[in-house]
């Protein structure tokens, strides 16, 4: 989407909503329904002929800050209020508090529905469920016992990864630039910092990673494993995101 279309289109949604709004003091006569400008100005504390240059289209800077007000004066749900920012190419401040310790049961669920290995991992990557196929793949990490579920942390710190992963580096490296993307969208999230921080303290590949600054996408394809039982196998990932809960992944390999 072009940028003058993103504002066209950023315009027409902030006119819809304000015409669904009621007026704080009906009466008199209304050309149009809903407030007017001025009316919509002074609830979020806006200028007016900001907020008409953002409806015309106009190419104009609409900061976090203030989208946050005028979403607030809009009274827009969380879905409308998403989609705000999305159209004005802007991050929401509001969006990192979203993210909670608590999963809903009916997501946890999930892998257990599988038959090949799969696992949930949250925004730290850290593993919330798995099905026993996924747990007797990754010797070290999903074990009854294992310690800690970090994904990051299993492949560069534990040992068993080194011999589990067949080219290790290479996605080792891979899942460092991956994470980072996930580090960009949420830069403020203290949890996913300090994993930054300990990993690259603890690891010198993971350091090196880091200050490469390299960024990839998820995306998933052949992966190969030496297992201590089963020998050499082959899968194909695939990565899911939920739909309500972008943070969570889905991560599900099939056997090739």
């Amino acid at each position: 989407m072009d940028g003058t279309n993103r504002r066209r289109m950023l315009g027409a949604f902030i006119r819809a909503h304000r015409a669904r709004l009621t007026p704080a003091r009906p009466g008199g006569r209304r050309r149009t329904p809903g407030l007017r400008r001025e009316e919509l100005a002074d609830a979020a504390g806006l200028g007016v002929t900001w907020i008409t240059w953002l409806e015309q289209g106009r190419d104009v800077r609409a900061s976090a800050a203030a989208l946050a007000r005028l979403a607030e004066a809009l009274q827009l749900s969380p879905a409308e209020r998403a989609s705000l920012f999305d159209l004005a190419g802007t991050r929401d401040p509001r969006a990192e508090d979203t993210v909670g310790d608590l999963l809903p049961p009916a997501l946890l669920a999930l892998p257990r529905l599988m038959t090949a290995p799969a696992y949930l991992l949250d925004h730290t990557w850290t593993a919330r469920a798995w099905n026993d196929a996924a747990a007797a793949l990754f010797a070290g990490w999903l074990d009854p016992d294992a310690p800690d579920r970090n994904l990051l942390r299993y492949v560069f710190l534990h040992p068993a990864a080194r011999t589990l992963i067949i080219d290790w580096e290479a996605r080792a490296r891979r899942l460092a630039a991956e994470f980072r993307a996930d580090v960009h969208r949420r830069p403020a999230d203290a949890d996913m910092g300090a994993l930054v921080a300990e990993l690259s303290g603890a690891s010198a590949l993971f350091a090196a990673c880091w200050n490469g600054q390299d960024v990839l996408q998820r995306e998933g394809g052949a992966r190969r494993f030496c297992h201590p039982v089963r020998g050499e196998i082959g899968f194909v990932q695939t990565t899911l995101l939920v739909a309500l809960q972008m943070e969570v992944k889905l991560v599900c390999l099939a056997e090739a």
